[in-house]
């Protein structure tokens, strides 16, 4: 989802706007969230774990973005991947 999405997410009791705005998340920001709840913020080299959602996570999740979990890796099919040009 984007920072944009996340904002709509959180409940008060989660991490604060400052915080998130803190950590670099902005409204283009691309964040994940794992099975977990963990809120993850898209960097260049990696994943940045920022902390956590609570309660009804995932349904607030879906409802408010429409994003539902992407499948994993193994259930892809990976093997039709065309080489980017």
């Amino acid at each position: 989802m984007t920072g944009e999405q996340l904002f709509s997410v959180l409940l008060p009791e989660e991490l604060k706007l400052h915080e998130l705005e803190a950590a670099g998340v902005h409204a283009h920001s691309i964040i994940r969230v794992n099975l977990q709840g963990d809120l993850e913020l898209r960097r260049p080299d990696g994943w940045q774990i920022l902390g956590g959602l609570l309660g009804d996570f995932e349904h607030r999740v879906i409802e408010k973005t429409g994003l539902n979990w992407s499948a994993p890796l193994h259930d892809s099919h990976i093997d039709d991947c065309k080489p980017c040009n």
